[in-house]
């Protein structure tokens, strides 16, 4: 609560027939009273009294209120006659409005204030000649003729508008928080053909080119934003047919990045009209809510937002060219994680052009990507996923009981497993928070796979792994239940390192989080040594297999099936290099911080309504329901974080062998090819992220060995002087700058710098 100015006069409350009482003292010497989060109501007053206590003639909640001369009904006359740098000034300002429409604003604040689009929105009508900024027939022929211009332009706008928002709402988005889709009782002109549009644009641009009383400049100007926006209809048109040439759908999105260049170069030339918008058009709308004022960015910040939104309008498109799942599900990942992030309208795009009326990327099937998938990581060339199995139709018959329960499988398991690709396709707080749920949906799905797996045991006879080296047996495969598992595996590293990247986590709390990131992603190297074993004893067996006992090659082990296994170990490979690289780093991460708490160089902050088991309990609450691998306990996070039995100097030594272990795991990773790092339409920005690990890890190395240069030296000093000093006490000379969000050299690696004191 403010506190008022004791200098400031009393407010004047005085009023015929009224009698005040200033009760400003009172009520603040009882506030006094209170306690931190004490709450007084009472209990007679309801949500009734307090709606009813709403003031009306308020310009804040009121819409019908007027200011002393103020007329309700806009008084700009859409007749009027216009100057082409007026209009060229209209359109840009309509061209702001529209992106701050993509950027998350509703329609009653951006487009739907301009007095020409209200005018050509009511009322409805089904005829695009019927549709103009007057309705009247005489009035229509005084018209300027000049303003055919921007009535062609405004129904190119509204149209598109209606295209975007019907592809938002049709896939999944969050309304308010990514996008509001609330068109006001306002039709956009959906029943109108988009060929009646193309049409009127095409021909206000052939009128315009024979106008000769218009500036070539800014006719040249005008006729630039009418194809912009038919490539921009062209655009929306071709993103449905999925089963063309991705290079043929990047047409029109590089034809409007081309043309935002020359746009940005010609809007000099035009002449603003502040008076053709106004948001006294809001009291027209179906809309409950109160007065909002116009939101436009400038013309400047809008053509940022328009190339960046038509660059990722031709990058999304290359989703298209589908590889194999893993490459896919790269592609997916690494474009929504760009900064800064797409807008929905593409996030959206994506979601429709992966997966639409049970069609994945317009040409495959669910069963085709996810029988893919399973090749790849636990099942290459294996007979659970032989699709001659699906002919046989004698129950008793192995390959008929394997196929009937490879089918149940997939009924499970595909809304999991495609959700993953929806999820990235979310604003970054979304990803982390639905992945927090997907989790859960990903253990019970290994826990119901797991019994499709022991009944295929049974019906393919296998047999378990034996002991090597002397060690215990690996038992069984169960394939699918291990893929499951590496699944929910890599979804808890993202919850992890999401919450790095979204500060979710305070200082103090970097090395116990670090720490678990460390536990999943050596779980997860083991799970992938684990695979490996069994994809190794399938390989072997079928090279035996396929050699007869003259040394003749067998024709059922084929150059088909050896590139399947050799594509699957290197899918392991790369997972396991992933896996130990980030494995290392968090690791010597998790050290760093330990010791510069141990120096007192970073130290909690007061926290009255909080402790270190609530803290545990809030961090480990989206972990708490797995069952493997279990969420450690409070006294075992903080042991394995405080690490008290190792000394500092010993702890600084382990944290620089492990950096130094993953700058050699991300320059490893960095020259892989796109095929062997599974990133086939996504190196680049694959790469990018690598490298930028690859970065975060030398300065963690750089830190690590300033903090052990200045311990040593600080040791030395104290022994010299016969001195025993507490390490939280030693002068180090230094302290830590963290660094700022988006100043990092990634967001999920945050390493401090140690800066000398003054």
């Amino acid at each position: 609560m403010q506190q008022s100015d004791p200098l400031s006069p009393a407010p004047d409350i005085s009023h015929p027939g009224v009698v005040a009482s200033d009760i400003t003292k009172q009520f603040a010497s009882a506030v006094k009273t209170l306690v931190p989060g004490e709450l007084v109501k009472d209990e007679h007053f309801t949500l009734f009294e307090s709606v009813a206590a709403l003031e009306i003639m308020d310009s804040k909640m009121d819409s019908g209120v007027l200011a002393e001369g103020e007329s309700l009904e806009e008084e700009y006359d859409v007749s009027r006659d216009l100057l082409p740098e007026e209009i060229l000034g209209i359109i840009d300002q309509l061209l702001c409005l529209e992106m701050a429409w993509h950027l998350g604003y509703p329609l009653s604040q951006t487009l739907f204030t301009s007095v020409y689009v209200e005018s050509l929105l009511k009322p409805h009508s089904s005829d695009i000649e019927d549709v103009d900024f007057v309705q009247d027939e005489q009035s229509r022929k005084s018209l300027p003729k000049l303003l055919f211009v921007l009535r062609a332009y405004c129904l190119g706008l509204l149209k598109a508008c209606y295209f975007v928002n019907e592809t938002i709402k049709d896939e999944h988005y969050y309304e308010e928080e990514d996008f509001v889709s609330n068109t006001y009782d306002r039709e956009l002109f959906a029943i109108i053909p988009v060929e009646s549009v193309n049409k009127l644009l095409q021909t206000a641009r052939s009128e315009l080119r024979t106008n000769n009383n218009i500036a070539k400049d800014v006719s040249a100007a005008l006729d630039l934003r009418l194809e912009l926006r038919i490539a921009f209809l062209r655009a929306i048109d071709l993103a449905t047919l999925r089963k063309a040439n991705p290079d043929s759908l990047k047409t029109p999105w590089i034809q409007m990045s081309g043309l935002l260049e020359h746009i940005n170069k010609q809007h000099s030339l035009a002449k603003p009209v502040p008076e053709a918008f106004s948001t006294k058009l809001q009291r027209r709308l179906a809309s409950t809510m109160p007065p909002r004022p116009m939101v436009q960015p400038s013309f400047e910040e809008s053509y940022t937002h328009f190339k960046r939104l038509f660059q990722d309008g031709i990058d999304v498109m290359d989703v298209l060219k589908y590889a194999e799942p893993q490459s896919l599900l790269t592609f997916v990942s690494t474009f929504q994680a760009r900064k800064p992030q797409p807008l929905v309208y593409i996030r959206t795009l994506l979601q429709s052009l992966l997966l639409k009326d049970m069609v994945v990327l317009g040409n495959y099937s669910i069963r085709q990507v996810l029988d893919h998938d399973l090749s790849i990581v636990v099942l290459p060339c294996a007979p659970q996923i032989d699709p001659s199995y699906d002919s046989i139709e004698i129950p008793t018959d192995p390959r008929h009981q394997t196929a009937a329960q490879m089918e149940i499988f997939r009924q499970r398991a595909a809304d999991c497993y495609f959700d993953l690709f929806r999820i990235f396709c979310q604003n970054r707080c979304r990803v982390r928070r639905t992945l927090c749920h997907s989790i859960q949906e990903w253990d019970m799905l290994q826990t119901d796979v797991e019994e499709i797996d022991q009944l295929l045991q049974v019906a393919l006879d296998e047999k378990p792994l034996p002991a090597e080296r002397g060690n215990s047996s690996l038992g069984y495969s169960l394939p699918l239940s291990s893929w499951a598992y590496l699944y929910k595996l890599r979804q808890m590293e993202w919850i992890v390192q999401l919450g790095f990247e979204l500060e979710i986590y305070q200082t103090d709390e970097l090395a116990g989080m670090y720490w678990y990131l460390n536990y999943l992603a050596k779980t997860r190297a083991q799970h992938g040594d684990r695979i490996k074993s069994f994809t190794m004893r399938n390989l072997n067996e079928a090279r035996h297999e396929s050699t007869t006992k003259d040394g003749q090659q067998h024709s059922r082990y084929t150059v088909a099936k050896e590139r399947e296994y050799m594509q699957s170990l290197a899918y392991i490979r790369v997972t396991m290099l992933d896996a130990a690289s980030t494995w290392e780093f968090a690791d010597g991460l998790c050290c760093l911080y330990t010791a510069l708490q141990r120096f007192g160089l970073i130290s909690a902050p007061r926290r009255p309504y909080s402790s270190d088991t609530l803290r545990h309990d809030l961090r480990m609450k989206p972990f708490r329901t797995i069952a493997l691998p279990p969420p450690p306990s409070f006294d075992d996070f903080t042991r394995a974080t405080a690490q008290p039995d190792v000394s500092t100097t010993s702890l600084l030594r382990y944290a620089d062998g492990a950096v130094g272990g993953a700058r050699k795991g991300y320059e490893a990773l960095g020259k892989m090819a796109d095929v062997q790092a599974f990133s086939v339409g996504a190196h680049d920005r694959w790469v990018g992220n690598v490298k930028e690990c690859l970065k975060a890890a030398i300065a963690a190395g750089i830190a690590v060995s300033k903090l052990q240069r200045a311990y040593e030296k600080a040791v030395g000093e104290n022994e010299g002087a016969g001195a025993d000093v507490k390490e939280s006490d030693l002068k180090l000379g230094l302290k830590v700058e963290m660094p700022t969000p988006g100043t990092g050299y990634h967001d999920w690696w945050i390493v401090p710098k140690l800066v000398p004191t003054a």
